[in-house]
């Protein structure tokens, strides 16, 4: 047996019992994600932010600036979508995602889109009403119907496609080669957490319950 190896699990046990306090749950599976997020962690350094001084959380900052990055990739498809027959970002986003996974069901094309049930169903029969995408029944459920994106959804999306690619340049902004990936490597871990959750279809009023617990 290696010793060793029992030895260092063991100091690892301890420190997570001294480390983890209320962030994980005393479980395996509590361990586990505190081992992986142990091993991932970047290297320290002194990040200052608004209101620090007065107790104002890492957590709160990231919230904030998640939400005022989705705002600034909007102004850019706005200036992308300006004089074009598109009504919204969803709409370039639905048959992007058409694009490369045709005839997926509206559900699944909905789900991909990360949108409840009504928003989603209206973007999709606008493209339709558009004669950007077309429906027909699946061969694998009847009840279902599937989408595909028809020739003049891809003229329209080919008109504008250099400008799109230029606003999710822009989106990254001047962050270097080695820090995109480091970003993206945060973002898919991020992602895959809620994304978990979203795919639980839970009711509104207990979703918010089912993540915290998802973090113990």
């Amino acid at each position: 047996m290696n010793y060793g190896l029992l030895k260092e699990l063991i100091r690892l046990c301890e420190t997570f019992e001294h480390e983890a306090g209320a962030n994980y749950a005393p479980t395996l599976k509590g361990f586990k994600k505190w081992l992986i997020g142990k091993e991932s962690v970047l290297p320290e350094t002194s990040i200052e932010w608004e209101n620090k001084a007065e107790g104002r959380s890492a957590e709160s900052v990231i919230a904030t600036l998640l939400v005022h990055m989705n705002r600034y990739a909007k102004l850019y498809f706005r200036s992308v979508l300006e004089g074009t027959s598109f009504s919204s970002q969803d709409d370039v986003i639905y048959l992007i995602v058409l694009r490369f996974n045709p005839g997926i069901t509206k559900t699944e094309l909905i789900k991909k889109n990360v949108h409840d049930k009504p928003a989603g169903i209206q973007i999709i029969n606008r493209l339709i009403e558009s004669s950007w995408v077309k429906q027909s029944e699946s061969e694998i459920d009847k009840r279902a119907k599937t989408l595909q994106l028809t020739a003049a959804g891809k003229k329209a999306l080919d008109k504008i496609y250099d400008k799109i690619q230029a606003a999710t340049t822009v989106v990254s902004a001047d962050l270097t080669e080695p820090e995109k990936t480091q970003l993206l490597q945060l973002l898919i871990k991020l992602n895959n957490f809620h994304l978990n959750v979203y795919n639980g279809n839970h009711a509104t009023s207990d979703v918010l319950d089912v993540a915290m617990e998802e973090l113990k």
